[in-house]
């Protein structure tokens, strides 16, 4: 079996060390994993098939022989690194949003448009973390009839906002358990107790970037280009796993019973109908795994092509890890 070489950059971060622990867990045949990060992080030790691998400073030299190159950096190192990577031969597959919207880079869901990937010219984007755990939930009922419109509110974990983020909670509760005053850093107000109603910076028309994502990235993942999306971003008091309220309007009528049946034979998705008593998944429920979970698929009740449905999924996982390891995986298997 070949065997290939596979660098991680930004492998001492939350989703790097997932993205090592999904290599891992899939059987991915590597023959070099290279793990990469900031001078800072440099010297520190990962484990990997039972061996200890020191991780490496990122420099532009670092990706000769490489295969591939999964990236778990923020935009400008990505965007530092991209060009290096493309000159060695190996192929980015990128976390961060630097290429997302390069009509030059694909932008993929491997359940969705994995096709996309072989068309990449050294890079491949990976959507953002709420985009993706949206679109596989609504994927299925694209397929019976195409989707014209979504309404949807994210309730996203802190694990998004990186390891900080999950620190920052913890450390809220604590403080509070213990009736200390809470430190913040990572979010503009306390989290723990709160929900936040802002998530990114804000653009032009009053939504924010993390908002505008789920329509300009989902245009593209779902070969839709007049696709609209109103979307609303809430940080919530959760440690991982991302959940959204949708409601998608197609241009033809879908009934409660086709979506459903389209969704439960979905790749990559598991249909709540029953599970322990109940009709909906839970953060807690969908995390350290990688399906999303739906459930709560009912009609609209202003629109007659129009579904409502709930969906859950781990924002480091499918949202971040996972999917990049999968588009991997999918090249590979070509």
């Amino acid at each position: 079996m070949k065997k290939y070489n596979i660098a991680i950059l930004g492998a001492s971060g939350a989703v790097g060390q997932e993205m090592i622990k999904i290599l891992e867990e899939y059987q991915i045949p590597v023959g070099t994993l290279l793990p990469l990060a900031s001078a800072r992080s440099a010297g520190s030790v990962i484990r990997f098939n039972g061996q200890d691998i020191e991780i490496k400073e990122a420099t532009e030299d670092s990706f000769e022989g490489m295969d591939f190159v999964l990236g778990a950096v923020k935009n400008a190192m990505s965007k530092k690194f991209a060009p290096a990577i493309v000159r060695a031969g190996a192929v980015y597959i990128d976390n961060s949003s630097a290429f997302r919207m390069d009509p030059e880079v694909p932008l993929v869901v491997p359940e969705i448009n994995g096709e996309d990937a072989f068309a990449n010219k050294g890079i491949i984007a990976n959507p953002n973390c709420s985009t993706i755990i949206t679109l596989m939930a609504v994927a299925a009922i694209s397929k019976i009839s195409p989707i014209k419109a979504m309404v949807a509110c994210t309730y996203q974990a802190v694990s998004g906002a990186g390891q900080d983020g999950l620190y920052e909670l913890e450390n809220q509760m604590k403080a509070l358990a213990e009736g200390k005053a809470v430190e913040r850093k990572v979010f503009p107000h306390q989290i723990a107790n709160n929900v936040i109603p802002f998530i990114g910076s804000m653009t032009d028309n009053d939504y924010t970037d993390e908002e505008m994502k789920m329509q300009n990235e989902g245009r593209r993942i779902m070969h839709l280009p007049e696709l609209k999306v109103n979307c609303t971003c809430v940080r919530v008091p959760v440690m991982r796993s991302h959940s959204i309220a949708v409601t998608v309007y197609t241009e033809n009528p879908v009934s409660v019973d086709d979506a459903n049946k389209a969704i439960a034979a979905f790749e990559g998705c598991r249909l709540i109908d029953d599970y322990e008593g109940r009709c909906y998944p839970t953060p807690l429920d969908t995390s350290d795994q990688d399906l999303v979970w739906v459930g709560r698929v009912r009609k609209d009740l202003i629109a007659d092509n129009g579904l409502v449905l709930w969906c859950c999924g781990d924002q480091i996982r499918k949202g971040a890890a996972s999917n990049a390891v999968q588009i991997l995986k999918k090249l590979i298997e070509r």
